[in-house]
């Protein structure tokens, strides 16, 4: 029996249908009821290098985007007027310890020959050397402060990781507390992503992680280290004798928010550089006997 075209078109009309259908609910699952976003970027922590002391730069021992390890000298301040400092110091004390040695000697010899002191001149050789005593002491201080600012000529790593932003030569002058370059913690470094609301109950510390960088075949093995406590409250502006800041209400669409979720990095494929801000597509496995789709309408 010949099948009718008419039947014929209807039939494949349907199938494709079908299967448009199947794709479209493929694809809502994927996007909006799988703990999966392509919100996520790679981050790590900044830290803004800046010198404790002022003066000239002598010597500059990094570039830019250089690996450097903790402790490794990036730049040195000149040290002439911090070790001219730390060498008067260092005199101040001498001095002050042979004054308190000479009058501890006095003092013992007052007390030895006490038929013979009065007590008056007894009294003032104590004072002396408690006095002396508090002066080796603030020497001992000062002493210690010229030592550190000398050290601190010599700018340090305070991290693993990667210079950035380094501009800096020979002959620039830096002002303490000023930044001067910026590092990369590279032992920070972690994804971070942002999931709907509605997909935060599939999401648990511990899980597995599987994290996709933009353009890059090869995935990134993780695990979700942990999940924002909150987010800021839009609706309300917390400022006292002042009344609430709330926007009409919209009862038909309601958007959900999104919860920075923290992943740690557990392995990352070979020649795979991380670089901070690039994007990332974040999918997190469901634990063992959880299902893997919890639904989730938005309404």
């Amino acid at each position: 029996m010949m099948i009718s075209e008419s039947f014929r078109k209807t039939f494949f009309s349907a199938l494709l249908l079908a299967v448009a259908l199947l794709a479209l609910y493929a694809l809502w699952v994927r996007y909006e009821v799988e703990p999966t976003t392509r919100d996520g970027k790679v981050k790590a922590d900044i830290v803004q290098v800046s010198p404790d002391v002022s003066g000239w730069v002598t010597d500059v021992l990094v570039r830019d985007n250089e690996a450097v390890k903790k402790g490794d000298v990036l730049l040195v301040i000149d040290q002439s007027r911090y070790q001219l400092a730390r060498d008067e110091a260092e005199e101040n004390l001498e001095t002050q310890q042979t004054s308190l040695a000479q009058a501890i000697r006095e003092d013992n010899r007052n007390h030895a020959l006490s038929a013979e002191v009065d007590t008056e001149t007894m009294e003032r050789g104590t004072e002396k050397v408690e006095l002396l005593k508090l002066a080796v002491a603030q020497a001992k201080t000062a002493l210690g402060v010229a030592q550190l600012n000398l050290d601190r000529t010599v700018l340090r790593a305070p991290v693993n990781g990667i210079v950035s932003n380094m501009t800096l030569q020979p002959g620039d002058y830096l002002t303490a507390g000023h930044g001067v370059m910026a590092m990369v913690d590279t032992d920070s470094l972690r994804v971070e992503g942002y999931f709907e609301e509605t997909k935060i109950p599939a999401v648990h510390v511990g899980d597995k992680a599987q994290v996709r960088l933009m353009g890059v075949a090869d995935p990134i093995e993780g695990h979700v280290e942990s999940i924002a406590a909150g987010v800021v409250d839009r609706e309300r502006e917390d400022a006292p004798n002042t009344l609430d800041n709330v926007n009409p209400s919209f009862t038909w669409v309601r958007l959900a928010q999104r919860i920075p979720v923290r992943i740690a990095i557990d392995h990352v494929p070979d020649n795979l550089p991380l670089i901070v801000g690039t994007t990332a597509t974040i999918d997190i496995k469901p634990r063992s006997g959880e299902p893997s789709v919890h639904r989730s309408w938005p309404w």
